[in-house]
């Protein structure tokens, strides 16, 4: 979808008047609407950085919470021994050695192999690590001291517009282009010169620093660690439902499938608590046949026809 510098002027507007309400959001507001607010952001910057390998390259990945998951852990495991800035640092330093370790068997296969390998990869971690645990005695554990929820909030607001930021100027950069350029048609890129098995590597490594850290900041709001939680692979299926439904290749649509698919997710949860999932995945069914091409696809199509009425008038 191009957009036109009008356009662009008004998204970038509407970005820095969402921010700055965003940013002033526990400042007025009661905690449950700042925990709201916090879990909104822990969805965006998870989607972002998600849309940075998935949405870029066309590799759809159902193993993106394997890095969450080993950021929150390594948190726990060293709560109240190493400094806290220090600590949430080196999750997102682990997610990404992890991706860069893991990052050239697994993405040589494409396609439904790769989404396959990819979950297969978050579940034996997941089950890795509970063994582990499981051997030490250690069924759960309990995070004393944690810091305040403003404190929380504001460590999310950074990694979500970190996320945002690091879309957007990879998106609009040669390497960008360069990993378009793999999810068109990667034989092609490659004969004329993209060097496919370093950009779809680096880009692997960077979506997965920012849910690295974003796991190790949730893991303080819940203080309550348990590691069926942190690798559930529901979070991984609600980020690719909100990038999904954003649509297009850039910032914009997961900003936009993440505010829909929350708004409607905790509407739902109030007014119909019982048949939530059946709604919600009666809507997600409605998006994929009737506008595959997600909200910016939408707007995309009332934008033409908006300039064709103007044209024929």
């Amino acid at each position: 979808m191009t957009i036109s510098t009008g356009e662009t002027r008004a998204w970038i507007g509407a970005g820095i008047v969402a921010a700055a309400a965003l940013a002033a959001l526990p400042f007025f507001a009661n905690p449950y609407l700042v925990a709201t607010g916090l879990t909104l952001l822990m969805w965006l910057a998870l989607t972002q950085s998600w849309c940075l390998l998935s949405k870029l390259t066309g590799y759809v990945s159902l193993g993106h919470v394997v890095f969450y998951g080993l950021g929150a852990y390594l948190v726990v495991i060293t709560w109240q021994s190493w400094p806290l800035p220090l600590a949430i640092a080196a999750a997102g330093a682990l997610a990404a050695l992890f991706a860069a370790l893991i990052g050239l068997p697994v993405l040589r296969v494409r396609g439904p192999y790769f989404v396959i390998l990819t979950f297969g990869v978050a579940e034996l971690v997941k089950y890795s690590i509970l063994a582990a645990e499981a051997a030490s005695g250690t069924a759960s554990r309990i995070l004393f001291g944690a810091p305040d929820l403003t404190v929380i909030y504001f460590a999310m607001f950074a990694l979500a517009a970190a996320a945002t930021l690091l879309l957007v100027l990879v998106g609009r950069s040669r390497f960008g282009h360069g990993l378009r350029s793999l999810r068109e048609n990667e034989e092609a890129a490659e004969t004329l010169g993209v060097p496919v098995v370093r950009y779809k590597l680096l880009a692997f490594v960077l979506s997965a620093a920012i849910p690295g850290m974003v796991g190790a900041v949730m893991a303080l709001r819940s203080t309550y660690f348990v590691v069926g939680q942190v690798f559930d692979p529901m979070i991984s299926v609600t980020v690719i439902a909100m990038a999904l439904l954003g649509g297009g290749d850039d910032a914009r649509g997961p900003i936009l499938g993440t505010l829909f698919l929350f708004i409607v997710s905790e509407f739902l949860w109030i007014r119909a608590p019982l048949a939530y999932m059946l709604i919600l995945g009666a809507v997600l069914a409605g998006f994929v046949l009737v506008a595959p091409g997600g909200i910016l696809g939408i707007l995309g199509f009332l934008d033409g026809r908006r300039a064709r009425g103007a044209d024929g008038a």
